[in-house]
């Protein structure tokens, strides 16, 4: 099947609009339109103009300053009063198109419209018949099979009455899934035999409501099974549950190697907006769009994360996040199921040296305090490095330690609250330090050490690491830190003996 280019056609000023608490007034719906121009989009559907004066000027006023390549439709019940209506409302654009609707299923043409078969094809006929003379040769006929998804039973006469429908002057056939009711593939099946059936210069649209979860899903699927306009809404808005998202569609065909007409970079700034002005907030794992869509909390995930997060395709996320315009980069949250990646990187990303080494030794603290409390914030794993890099807690104290006349060091520290009080010489105080612990008989096996400057708040403080060889042969980092230089080595010294003393 030769595929052209999906057409985006929004239903947020009609479908998503009529579905708020509270409905947007004309400055509003011009605001939303603008983002929908700046996304790229073919065609707005900019109001039901029967429904209300307010909708009237709304539409009137959007198809006055739309862009002249920009397909401005209306909606219109199939009957002469609403046509008119959405004839004059969008009268200036320069692609104008009507819109009108029946719904042909064999539940609602009973039990709704109270009307035969017979009768709903005739009024279908009528309705775009009287569009056509209405609307001249300048615009262009839609028309919409309401109830479309629930027409198994029916197709033929379905079909049968989109041929008649076409020949009155319709050019473009909507589809739609009024009511999500079974998966897609049902509906799919039943777009591919309405397109199979129809002249090909005929686009096929599909319109789908998302009560299932499934909205994207039956959209996408329908554009590979000849459906070209891909009638979507903002953040997903629309009666009950939403309608089809946009922002999945347009990315989910992307990652499929279609071209996307749309200016995908603009897709999380819109998203903002949207959810501000119409009091409808983003769902926090929300596809693409969620403050957690970029969030990561499994251990295996936030590795794999970790391991490809400069690169263009990730581990553990479906596309780069500025694809979308998300200046944000994924985020590693830490709870009971993280694990050393993830303090590495919240520690490293705050501004503090850390080694995998020295994750790994934490994570566990960090776990039991996150199975007590949920999800750790930055603030408590800067804590836990505190308290457990900075500070180790031991059988090591130091108490104190002073520079004698003559060179010599004086330490005093305790060991199992069993106190060593050692004057040694040494080549500096570091030398000494550990010349005095080996005299008092723990064995000591000091590598090298390095200084840094670190600022941890208002004032630079000066950071020891010191490398020591435990008794198993592995190296073992400490760091500590001090205004004083002198004595952030020797606090690093013993944060070191308390390490190995773990071991």
């Amino acid at each position: 099947m030769t595929k052209r280019q999906p057409f985006f056609y929004d239903i947020t000023l009609r479908d998503g609009n009529q579905s708020l608490k509270k409905p947007w007034n004309t400055l509003e719906k011009e605001i939303i339109f603008n983002l929908l121009v700046e996304l790229g989009v073919q065609g707005v559907e900019v109001g039901f103009s029967a429904a209300s004066d307010m909708d009237f000027e709304a539409c009137s006023r959007l198809a006055q300053i739309a862009p002249n390549n920009i397909v401005i439709s209306g909606l219109a019940r199939a009957v002469q009063g609403d046509i008119i209506k959405v004839a004059q409302a969008i009268e200036p654009a320069n692609k104008p198109r009507i819109h009108t609707f029946i719904a042909m299923s064999p539940f609602n043409m009973q039990y709704v419209l109270n009307k035969t078969p017979e009768q709903v094809r005739k009024i279908a006929v009528e309705a775009v018949e009287f569009a056509k003379k209405t609307i001249g040769k300048r615009g262009e006929i839609q028309f919409s099979v309401e109830h479309f998804g629930d027409c198994h039973e029916n197709i033929d006469y379905v079909i049968d009455s989109l041929q008649e429908v076409v020949k009155a002057g319709a050019t473009i056939i909507n589809l739609p899934n009024t009511v999500e009711r079974t998966r897609p593939k049902q509906f799919v099946d039943l777009v591919e035999k309405v397109y199979s059936a129809l002249p090909k210069d005929i686009t096929i649209a599909v319109h789908n409501h998302n009560d299932l979860g499934m909205a994207t899903a039956a959209t996408v699927e329908s554009y590979f099974a000849g459906a070209v306009q891909l009638e979507c809404a903002l953040n997903g808005l629309g009666e009950r549950a939403g309608n089809t998202n946009m922002y999945e569609v347009a990315i989910a065909l992307h990652n499929s190697g279609v071209n996307v007409p749309l200016n995908l970079d603009k897709i999380y700034e819109t998203a903002l907006t949207v959810s501000e002005m119409s009091g409808v907030k983003i769902y926090e794992k929300a596809a693409l769009i969620g403050p957690d869509a970029l969030a990561h909390r499994s251990g295996i995930h936030q590795d794999g994360a970790v391991k490809t997060k400069d690169m263009e395709k990730g581990a553990y996320r479906p596309i780069h996040p500025s694809l979308i315009g998300r200046k944000d980069d994924e985020k590693l949250g830490f709870t009971s199921q993280s694990g050393k990646t993830a303090i590495f990187e919240i520690i490293t990303k705050a501004g503090y040296p850390i080694s995998i080494q020295e994750a790994q030794r934490i994570a566990p603290i960090a776990k039991a305090e996150a199975e007590k409390i949920g999800e750790l914030s930055t603030r408590n794993v800067i804590d836990i490095y505190y308290n457990n890099i900075l500070n180790v807690k031991g059988p090591f104290k130091l108490c104190n330690m002073e520079k004698l006349e003559n060179e010599n060091i004086k330490l005093l520290f305790m060991y199992n609250n069993k106190s060593y009080d050692i004057e040694v010489a040494g080549n500096g105080p570091v030398d000494a330090c550990i010349k005095a612990i080996q005299k008092a008989g723990f064995n000591c096996e000091f590598l090298n050490y390095e200084q840094k400057a670190l600022n941890m708040g208002s004032d630079a403080q000066a950071m020891s690491i010191m490398f020591f060889k435990a008794n198993d042969g592995q190296t073992i980092i400490s760091r500590a830190c001090d205004e004083s230089t002198v004595k952030a080595n020797i606090k690093a010294i013993f944060n070191g003996l308390n390490i190995i003393e773990t071991l």
